[in-house]
């Protein structure tokens, strides 16, 4: 056989040979999944924190590692997420860590429209059942306040300033109405436009250094509320 049977041949096969198609990891549950899988269980008396958000949770680990390293603090924030992609990793990346209270920052990206329009209607039950299921394995919440921004580098004119206190509001009602603890970041991180006060944040949307120091005795004293309910 020469070879310029040889390559019509293979042509033909390469025609009608099954083609192998990737899944798309939309929620990344890779991300986390070999540290997940090194994790140990927790000690007896270990108060484990998952932290469960977006690139404002991902980077707070940079910004201050000796925080997380000092407590019993996972990080699992992953940059650009909404609330369903993080409900959809929810297990993976909280439940099976057998956390004692997992704090929740979710909603600017959706927004933002990072995985297209939504509704408040929509955020919400994503929150909700990320609730539900950490009540139901016996997993203590800290729901977090949206951080104020006046509006998105990377999404202009969506008007967050507006919207963002509307989520909160309605958070914030949940949470009270079923005595889960409500962390209220933006009351203290807001200027007069309902933005990011400037001495807080890198770009008007993420914290930077100072930022984080604001936001770090809040979270604990929100963590020592759920611990003891």
């Amino acid at each position: 056989m020469n070879k310029t049977s040889l390559f019509i041949i293979l042509m033909i096969f390469s025609l009608f040979k099954p083609k192998t198609i990737s899944a798309q990891d939309w929620a990344n549950l890779n991300r986390f999944e070999n540290e997940n899988s090194k994790l140990a269980a927790p000690l007896e008396n270990e108060n484990r924190i998952v932290f469960m958000g977006n690139s404002i949770t991902e980077a707070w680990s940079s910004y201050d590692s000796i925080f997380f390293k000092e407590n019993p603090y996972i990080n699992r924030g992953i940059s650009g997420q909404t609330t369903p992609q993080m409900l959809l990793r929810f297990r993976a990346d909280v439940i099976n860590l057998k956390p004692k209270v997992v704090v929740i920052l979710a909603g600017t990206n959706d927004l933002a429209e990072n995985t297209g329009p939504t509704s408040f209607d929509a955020i919400m039950n994503n929150i909700i059942s990320m609730v539900q299921l950490a009540t139901v394995n016996d997993i203590k919440v800290v729901l977090s306040s949206v951080l104020p921004a006046y509006d998105y580098p990377w999404k202009k004119g969506l008007h967050p300033n507006e919207k963002i206190p509307a989520l909160n509001k309605l958070i914030k009602e949940y949470a009270d109405k079923n005595n889960i603890v409500y962390l209220d970041y933006f009351s203290a991180m807001v200027d007069d436009k309902n933005g990011l006060i400037d001495d807080y944040t890198r770009d008007g949307v993420h914290p930077n250094k100072n930022g984080y120091d604001i936001m770090k005795p809040l979270v604990q004293n929100a963590i020592a509320k759920a611990l003891k309910k």
